[in-house]
């Protein structure tokens, strides 16, 4: 037995590193021995060892290291007055995944990652990875000293630890991952930044918007595509002072105007949003200055100076725990509904923000546009990023003719769309009449809410 159990022994660690997760009844099939010996072996394996779930769900793995580095990384949340809490633990593990409960914390999990186990990250580290405009930007000014590529897209998942784990101090949401990350965070609580007040926020968004172009923004990574910064603003009745302010060009160019028209329709598309029953919209103001149309958005996953808020996107949540290869966020909707991770009433909201966005002629509503607050199931959170991106710019400049079709609804859709329709020709009709907008887009909006009134009548 003695000789048998040593083969065992040998065998144990080269059969964890090739297969993750695995149950002590497979594991002790495959080197040969009972489940009580089993057992002992895995106990001399020490701290290279994970485990998780309890009785026939107990799962076990081996450690796989970060760039040489075996421990494990702390997950820290801070809650709404700016306090920071030890949450959970994440543990990368071979050959592949990570090992980290966040059920416990209070977020939405399916069966299958109830126990902690993932096949690549926790669903909400990707929201909190680097992307977008500012996302790439702090990759160009930092890949280097972080050894990643400058791309983000390009980054494997240990290079999103890392670099979440140095740097992702100021991120989506209200995690920070790792002890240097966090450090980082304390330092910026010890002497912040004075919030720009009243007239000096013109000239201000002026050189920040130079030097994002110029240098990137290394010190925000919050999603989106359109060009931004972060910046701190104090005004009366905010909810918090952190803000991104979208800015245009300042050459005076067509495609330059037309992007400054579709920043002041973005405000106005807000403003119309929180008009929907139960629907809350991201606070927003318009700031012009130096030739440039500023878009300043209030962040919502921000409280006060230090506080924060959970946010997960539809995108991550439906990428973990639903798996639709869908676009229609109606469509998954009903199925978090029926995984019961969304209510009903969050549900129909997000059929009403679908159709009007659709009747604005949003043509970019990605699944990266709606997000939740997680609080132990999926609440909707404010409304974002809603913009008439039909009428976009090409990539090269051009501003080219587009027809506006308004989508019809099926007779089960018909009281879901008239509301979102009478929204919607509330909202082109500010549009019409809104003087920061130019002419010509103005009486383009003109023109489609006497459509939405045509369509209203035929449905």
């Amino acid at each position: 037995m003695r000789v048998r159990n040593q083969v065992a022994r040998d065998q144990l660690a080269a059969v964890l590193a090739r297969r993750p997760m695995v149950s002590a009844a497979d594991l002790a099939e495959a080197v040969g021995v009972s489940v009580p010996t089993l057992h002992r072996l895995l106990a001399e394996l020490q701290d290279r060892l994970v485990s998780s779930g309890k009785a026939r769900r107990a799962r076990y793995a081996l450690r796989r290291p970060l760039r040489g580095d075996m421990a494990s990384l702390p997950l820290y949340e801070i809650d709404s007055e700016g306090r920071a809490e030890l949450v959970s633990q994440l543990t990368p593990v071979s050959p592949q995944g990570t090992l980290m409960n966040i059920a416990d914390a209070g977020w939405p999990v399916n069966d299958e990652s109830r126990d902690g186990w993932w096949d690549g990250l926790p669903y909400p580290l990707y929201d909190m990875r680097p992307q977008g405009y500012m996302g790439r930007q702090f990759a160009r000014a930092e890949h280097r000293q972080l050894a990643v590529p400058a791309d983000p897209g390009e980054w494997s998942d240990d290079d999103i630890l890392f670099v979440l784990s140095r740097s992702g101090w100021d991120v989506s949401g209200s995690l920070i991952l790792g002890d240097p990350a966090y450090e980082r965070w304390l330092q910026g609580k010890i002497a912040p930044p004075e919030p720009l007040r009243g007239s000096k926020a013109g000239p201000a968004y002026a050189q920040l918007a130079e030097h994002a172009i110029a240098a990137g923004v290394p010190g925000s990574s919050a999603g989106g595509e359109f060009p931004k910064f972060a910046a701190l603003r104090n005004l009366e009745a905010q909810a918090t002072p952190h803000v991104l302010v979208k800015f245009s060009g300042a050459d005076g160019s067509p495609a330059v105007r037309r992007w400054a028209d579709l920043l002041v329709t973005e405000h106005l598309a807000l403003e119309c949003c929180a008009t929907l029953r139960g629907i809350e919209s991201a606070r927003s103001r318009v700031v012009t200055h130096a030739g440039r149309t500023f878009l300043e958005v209030e962040r919502f996953d921000r409280l006060g100076m230090f506080g924060r808020s959970r946010l997960c996107s539809l995108d991550t949540v439906n990428a973990a725990l639903i798996g639709d290869s869908s676009m229609d966020w109606t469509r998954i909707a009903g199925q978090l509904v029926r995984a019961k991770l969304l209510s009903a009433d969050d549900e129909g909201r997000i059929q009403h923000l679908w159709w009007f966005g659709r009747l604005i002629a949003n043509s970019d509503m990605h699944l990266g546009n709606l997000s939740f607050r997680p609080q132990g199931a999926l609440v909707l959170a404010p409304v974002y990023d809603m913009v008439p991106m039909l009428y976009a710019p090409l990539p090269g400049g051009e501003v080219p003719p587009r027809v506006f079709e308004p989508p019809l609804p099926l007779p089960s859709q018909r009281e879901v769309w008239a509301a979102a329709c009478e929204t919607a020709h509330l909202f082109w009709t500010r549009v019409s009449s809104d003087k920061r907008i130019s002419e010509a887009f103005r009486t383009l909006a003109a023109a489609n809410a006497r459509l939405l009134l045509e369509r209203a009548e035929q449905v």
